[in-house]
């Protein structure tokens, strides 16, 4: 009869495990307060892009944990900022698309953040490669960061504030996070 008491206690979901819902903006400026509002009150959120047939207006969302979502949207109001609209995402029509693709070189590492590369040499961490996206300081942001090592490289949302500029501070977050494991 031992065996029988495991089965019947139900484990609490991992955070991971737990349903998700997204939150659509009308532009990625009301994304990235949001996102900033929230991840200062320690919510377990992740930007992502929305399903193409939920967009209204901006090529990012916030995923969010279901279960806080009434919480999360007074907290969006209260600032300022509420969303759009708001779903569940467990539904697969409505999976949110992750932003990050990620591609070993052998020498190099590659991470795409939306349409926004960073490229680093492995072994020197050096940025190497900035491209993608078509906002107008992708040039700048590129002839900024080329070149140094991720150690010392400035963060690029404190140097461009496009939707570019946003996109390729995800993807130096996550490089650093690949490449300078704490």
């Amino acid at each position: 009869m031992g065996f029988l008491k495991g089965l019947f206690k139900k484990k609490a979901p991992r955070p991971s495990q737990q349903p998700r819902g997204i939150l659509i903006f009308e532009n990625t400026s009301e994304v990235i307060r949001a996102e900033g509002i929230l991840k200062s009150r320690g919510y377990d959120i992740k930007v992502v892009g929305p399903p193409a047939h939920v967009r209204k207006g901006c090529d990012l969302a916030i995923e969010i944990p279901l279960v806080e979502a009434m919480g999360i949207l007074h907290i969006l109001k209260e600032n300022g900022y509420p969303p759009l609209d708001w779903m569940p995402a467990d539904d697969g029509l409505l999976k949110p698309v992750d932003l990050f693709h990620i591609k070993d070189f052998g020498r190099y590492l590659m991470v795409r953040a939306a349409n926004m590369k960073i490229t680093v040499h492995k072994s020197s961490l050096t940025i190497v490669n900035v491209s993608g996206g078509g906002c107008p300081d992708v040039p700048y942001l590129a002839t900024v960061l080329v070149g140094k090592k991720l150690t010392e490289a400035p963060r690029p949302v404190e140097l461009g504030h496009t939707l570019c500029g946003y996109a390729l501070q995800l993807a130096y977050d996550k490089i650093k996070e690949l490449c300078l494991p704490s």
